[in-house]
């Protein structure tokens, strides 16, 4: 029975840790791609650090990637930049990589 709770408990303490795991590379991805959207938009620097946690909060609004799509989308085209979903969509799976690379090259 002790090898079953062994079990259980590490199977809990990994499932926990990927969660984490897959949060801060979220976080990142959507900072990252944040920086990325303020560089077209030609935010300031102090704009570009507020944009990035905005576009990290935006993340909170539903479940899923479409509500930081729909943002940086929708600010883009605001500001005058000529892009589309389908871009938007590419810089965020390029930065989901490029967020998990700089993770896991911190631990």
């Amino acid at each position: 029975m002790t090898n079953f709770n062994d079990r259980e408990r590490a199977e809990e303490a990994k499932f926990a840790l990927d969660e984490d795991t897959a949060f801060r590379v979220a976080a990142r991805r959507n900072r990252l791609l944040g920086e990325w959207a303020a560089g077209l938009m030609g935010l300031t620097a102090e704009e570009t650090d507020a944009y990035r946690k905005a576009v990290v909060q935006a993340d909170f609004e539903e479940a899923g990637d479409e509500d930081v799509i729909r943002k940086v989308l929708g600010d883009l085209i605001a500001a005058g930049q000529e892009v589309d979903e389908a871009t938007v969509r590419a810089m965020l799976d390029e930065k989901a990589v490029e967020a998990r690379r700089q993770l896991m090259s911190e631990s």
